[in-house]
């Protein structure tokens, strides 16, 4: 609910300490929804390792490089769902050329995740 204030006036927010409340309301944006889901898929997961190794892959290279390097099996159209998947996320550019259609890996979704959440480590800063 929304105080008076006009500010969020949740239960749960109080005695939260603002760094958390930044992390929940960010895990609860769309973007980072999307992102999280796009990236809880172990094929969706080789793909990008592919695109990081390579940029610029055409369907046919994303599939012939997961049957002979991970031996997944799967259909040219359910490797496009997971590229769409991908895209959607923001995770993948497609960038089409004549006739072909060109996939790369886009690190910035990624990366605005570390700006949120810089890794810290007990006693290592």
């Amino acid at each position: 609910m929304w105080s008076a204030r006009g500010g969020h006036d949740n239960v749960r927010n109080r005695g939260m300490r603002p760094v958390d409340m930044q992390v929940t309301a960010c895990l609860t944006s769309p973007g980072v929804s999307d992102l999280f889901r796009a990236l809880d898929d172990e094929t969706r997961r080789l793909i990008l390792d592919g695109l990081a190794e390579n940029d610029e892959q055409t369907l046919f290279e994303i599939c012939s490089r997961l049957a002979t390097n991970h031996g997944v099996g799967m259909t040219r159209q359910a490797i496009s769902q997971h590229l769409a998947v991908l895209e959607s996320a923001g995770l993948v550019l497609i960038e089409r050329r004549g006739r072909y259609t060109f996939h790369t890996f886009n690190r910035e979704p990624l990366a605005e995740i570390t700006r949120r959440w810089p890794i810290v480590k007990k006693g290592i800063r």
